[in-house]
């Protein structure tokens, strides 16, 4: 079998090493039954990169990724960097903005099988990506951040028509092959002209969107409905610090932060990162959770599919997604969810789950 698809692979920091391989090894598994090749492209990343390269994402890495469509990044342990590097974008920020990817996808969803906080949670973070208060994102030069004496500390948000209406279509889109169900979460009411604007561009871009029901909340009223009322609320878009808040909330009341898949995405590339990060207090002891990297991994794969309308890689998205599903609900599990199982027994068991699916006719 040729190798149909090439996909970039950095395996970072911490963890990285071994979560990675999981979703590897589920990719390749899912891809065999459906006869699609795949290319894997190791490429260097994170501290062992600065080591070898002088670069967390060195030049050569970069070159490399210029010519993929799709890559999974591993997490990175930017804090632990040497001085000289803090300065500089970390390696998820620099592919985020020098390839566009300005949607970040985070469903969370609550798994039979895993103790949930608010077990009737299942809902799509649609996440604008490339501005708001992100220091790193807000600025062609220079940072957002800045000091004006050593004890004031200013920053800047950025809320751009343009890029509101970049993702309030690829949430709309979303949502309806979802529920048709999508809430604008902003906080108007104090950020009158920032987020106001991100709400009301927002609103017009539903006009195109007629068979889709639109609410808003404001944020904080959106982080406590989470918890109360999650089964309510289906598609959110949201400007980038508040996704980033209210998707680490969505994930731990599903389950656990170990859970939620990822990818930041344009519309010609897509990158799959595991909503948490390179744990290093637990590296090297084989218990970390494999599963959000993996179901990031068929997220990659799903919309790789959707933008090429080819069916076999949503059949391998779904052979990783009911895999994961199966597992969890077998009750193989790490301690992030009160179980014993290594992140190799995991990720195994994923495996096997995909294995005994072709068996099924799945």
């Amino acid at each position: 079998m040729g190798a149909d698809l090439r996909i970039g692979v950095l395996y970072g920091d911490g963890i990285g090493a071994e979560i990675v391989p999981c979703a590897l090894a589920a990719v390749d598994a899912a891809a065999a039954l459906e006869d699609v090749g795949i290319e894997w492209v190791e490429l260097p990343m994170g501290s062992s990169a600065i080591s070898s390269h002088g670069s967390s994402l060195p030049a050569e890495s970069l070159a490399v990724l210029d010519t993929l469509d799709a890559w999974i990044l591993g997490p990175h342990d930017s804090a632990s960097y040497p001085p000289e590097h803090l300065r500089m974008p970390n390696p998820s920020a620099l592919c985020r903005k020098r390839y566009g990817l300005y949607a970040n996808l985070r469903p969370c969803r609550a798994y039979p099988g895993v103790p949930a906080t608010t077990p009737g949670i299942d809902v799509m973070i649609v996440r604008e990506n490339s501005e708001g208060l992100y220091a790193d994102r807000n600025m062609a030069v220079g940072s957002g951040e800045f000091m004006p004496t050593p004890d004031v500390a200013l920053a800047v948000g950025v809320i751009t028509r343009q890029a509101t209406e970049r993702i309030a279509r690829q949430a709309f889109a979303i949502a309806e092959q979802r529920s048709r169900r999508l809430t604008i979460v902003h906080k108007a009411n104090v950020l009158q002209l920032t987020t106001g604007l991100f709400r009301d561009v927002c609103r017009e871009v539903a006009a195109e969107y007629p068979d889709v029901v639109v609410d808003d909340k404001h944020v904080d009223a959106m982080a406590a409905l989470l918890v109360r009322r999650p089964a309510e609320f289906d598609v959110l878009v949201t400007e980038n610090l508040f996704g980033d808040i209210l998707s680490d909330l969505a994930a731990e009341l599903a389950g656990s932060l170990g859970l939620a898949g990822s990818v930041n995405c344009s519309a010609t590339k897509v990158m799959a990162q595991a909503t948490h990060g390179a744990a290093p207090d637990i590296a090297g002891r084989g218990v970390a959770n494999p599963v959000s990297i993996v179901a990031s991994a068929a997220m990659m794969l799903r919309w790789w599919g959707n933008r090429d309308d080819d069916p076999r890689l949503a059949a391998v998205a779904d052979r990783i997604a009911d895999a994961v599903a199966a597992t969890l609900a077998s009750g193989l599990a790490t301690a992030d969810l009160g179980g014993s199982a290594s992140t190799s027994q995991v990720g195994e068991g994923i495996v096997q789950a995909i294995t005994k699916s072709a068996g099924s006719g799945s």
